[in-house]
């Protein structure tokens, strides 16, 4: 352990130009297409490992890596390519009347580890937002999807060696053992910048309690989508079963449905019916119990703070926009959370005052994306309070530095 972090310490004397990081992602593309069957191979033996485990459907659905989701891949690849080179920039310049011209410039924050769980497509996405920023990584993927992940790096790895760069740049911990883990987060301070922890709320309280090194924390995403009175019944119908169905298994998925009680009786029946028509189970309190038609179990508190991650949801009525805000602060996450209506007012009380790191208005919250924000990918989503804050994706894995010049200045 100590040896990759010293090799990816070395890997950062390195500094590579914009033209040559884009060469390397270019031809890491190239071989994942090329070496595609190779990696479903690798892929079949995780799942089958995934399978005997008793691994959950929405997990082994993360797991999987198909031709559609390599294409996924590879485009993801493509747009980080396209980017703008984000090191290395004047971020900001000024003269001062003490003679100094200061610059702020950015440069990468260094070696960054990250810990996460069953799917392999972060392996990639991970391994070239780091790259193109500048940044080495090292990466620790599940278990789970150990055959998956080790060919993803072989490849970029590969990519590295044929243009003469440090293969250290992206590494990959090939092993099973959960101790590494804990050595990573206690003992790697010399080595490690920062982690970003992706998975599950066990895996981040676990890192935030161990760890000696900074984090960007990326808890679980306990998504909100708050229908108001002044909502459009199709609007609703139409983003809710989006942002709940679309894919379940992604922390950008609604988990709970929160509806103004003066439109329950109009708004209920056709909204949960086409989740329910969808073998989406419903989880509702009482006042709605006696409204809704189909299908309902009684919510209990627990339903509140649970990220379902599958075809569930957990419906509540409130008051008012104030008591959906209260709502989401109390069981969020800070994640992403959404308001449907037509009034601007309403909506911006709501922008503004729920604490999530992605506040929406009229949208789905499957949005919650770095690929869709634009960013080419994203390393994580942060819903810490500090920055940087919801999808971490190029220009956030950046640090800074002051450069000053002067024709000989001493200070009086």
């Amino acid at each position: 352990m100590n040896l990759i972090g010293q090799n990816a310490k070395k890997a950062l004397l390195e500094k590579i130009n914009t033209k040559v990081k884009n060469k390397i992602l270019k031809r890491y593309a190239s071989l994942l297409d090329k070496e595609k069957n190779s990696i479903f191979v690798e892929n079949t033996k995780d799942i089958k490992f995934a399978l005997k485990k008793g691994l959950k459907k929405n997990l082994i659905n993360r797991l999987a890596i198909n031709h559609n989701k390599l294409c996924d891949i590879k485009d993801s690849i493509s747009k980080i390519i396209k980017l703008k080179d984000p090191i290395d920039n004047i971020l900001e310049k000024w003269n001062r009347s003490n003679g100094l011209t200061i610059k702020r410039v950015s440069i990468p924050i260094g070696v960054i580890g990250v810990i996460y769980e069953s799917r392999p497509n972060v392996t990639s996405d991970v391994a070239s937002l780091c790259f193109k920023s500048g940044n080495a990584v090292i990466l620790k993927g599940g278990s789970e999807a150990i055959n998956t992940n080790k060919i993803l790096v072989k490849l970029f790895q590969k990519a590295l060696i044929e243009n003469k760069i440090n293969k250290n740049f992206i590494q990959f911990i090939d092993s099973k053992n959960r101790k590494m883990v804990d050595y990573m987060l206690s003992k790697m301070e010399d080595y490690i910048d920062v982690i970003v922890p992706r998975g599950g709320k066990n895996l981040v309280k676990r890192v935030q309690k161990f760890s000696a090194v900074p984090i960007i924390g990326h808890l679980e995403g306990l998504c909100h989508t708050f229908v108001d009175k002044d909502a459009e019944l199709k609007m609703a119908i139409d983003i809710i079963y989006n942002a709940k169905l679309r894919n379940t298994s992604i922390c950008g998925a609604t988990e709970t449905i929160l509806l103004h009680k003066n439109i329950v009786k109009k708004f209920c029946n056709p909204i949960l019916k086409k989740l329910e028509e969808n073998d989406c189970k419903i989880y509702g309190d009482y006042f709605l119990s006696k409204h809704y038609k189909g299908k309902i179990s009684a919510a209990k508190e627990k339903d509140w703070s649970t990220e379902y991650l599958a075809p569930k949801v957990s419906v509540k009525t409130v008051k008012n926009c104030e008591e959906a805000i209260k709502h989401i602060n109390k069981y969020g996450t800070m994640h992403t959370d959404s308001i449907i209506t037509k009034n601007k007012r309403t909506a911006n009380k709501f922008l503004k005052n729920v604490k999530s790191s992605i506040a929406m208005h009229n949208t789905s919250t499957q949005f919650a994306d770095g690929g869709e924000f634009g960013f080419g990918g994203e390393v994580g989503i942060s819903t810490n309070t500090l920055p940087p804050r919801g999808p971490v994706g190029l220009n956030q894995l950046i640090s800074y530095k002051y450069e000053i010049i002067s024709n000989g200045k001493t200070r009086k």
